[in-house]
């Protein structure tokens, strides 16, 4: 079983057991951090899909440790403009381990009644986009012509002078 979570901005894939390095999070080393914008969890060919996120399921993971990345170069550089700024930067990262992902089989009943609005409101967008459409097909045929570049001048002759 695997499971696809947002931590820092980002998105991680994540089965039982894996060690993870994310974005810096507020926690101890040995505590226990509990994710819970689960976007999708799968195993094998049955996969959950959240609409963004699955309601009722997380990904429960022990933090192993706080550290900082390797040191990157970060150059700011304008040719001809005497401009050269040099520095460098260590990213903080929390490296967690993934204990337990728990998924929740109340979110079916839940999408059953959330597919009604949401095939309304797809069908509106079809007939909205349908109209314009039809605006369009009829302005190829009022298209104008384009203008022609007028044809460039010929130089006069320099006349000699008397």
């Amino acid at each position: 079983m695997y499971a696809v979570f947002r931590s820092g901005g980002k998105q991680y894939r994540a089965a039982k057991g894996d060690v993870l390095r994310l974005e810096k999070i507020e926690a101890d080393e040995g505590a226990s951090v509990q994710f819970d914008d689960v976007l999708l969890i799968g195993e094998g060919s049955d996969i959950k899909v959240g609409n963004p996120i699955l309601v009722g399921s997380s990904v429960s993971a022990k933090v192993l440790r706080q550290g900082k990345s390797k040191k990157v170069p970060v150059v700011k550089f304008k040719r001809r403009q005497n401009y050269l700024r040099q520095g460098t930067h260590r990213q903080f990262f929390t490296e967690v381990e993934i204990t337990a992902i728990s998924g929740s089989g109340a979110k079916k009943a839940a999408t059953a009644d959330a597919d009604k609005p949401a095939a309304k409101k797809a069908a509106t967008k079809k007939k909205a986009a349908k109209k314009p459409a039809a605006k369009k097909a009829a302005k190829p045929a009022a298209k104008k012509k384009a203008a022609k570049k007028p044809a460039a001048k010929k130089k006069a002759a320099k006349k000699a002078s008397e």
